[in-house]
């Protein structure tokens, strides 16, 4: 991203996890699932991939266990990218040059 001069607020989610509301408002209408990180050990020990967690139950334990957030989390306005997509990037760099 970097390399791309994209510009970005960072955010260290273990030192400042995402409240309940903050990743409600993030998920919007988009599948919550699409957040879960599948190599967690919570994920895998709970086999999520098979019985996943209802919407309010997986924003309840993202907020417990950021590490449960498949990351990076990148938020441009009402675009967000979950996890790494260059050519996501590349695209939205090029939209915010002036």
């Amino acid at each position: 991203m970097l390399d791309l001069k994209l510009h970005f607020d960072s955010r260290d989610l273990d030192k400042q996890p995402l409240s309940e509301s903050e990743l409600d408002k993030l998920i919007g209408t988009r599948d919550y699932k699409n957040l879960l990180n599948t190599r967690n050990d919570l994920y895998r020990e709970r086999n999520m991939a098979e019985n996943p967690p209802t919407r309010p139950e997986a924003i309840k334990v993202m907020s417990k266990t950021p590490n449960l957030i498949r990351r990076p989390l990148l938020v441009s306005g009402s675009q967000i990218i979950i996890g790494f997509d260059e050519a996501a990037y590349r695209i939205l760099a090029l939209r915010s040059k002036p």
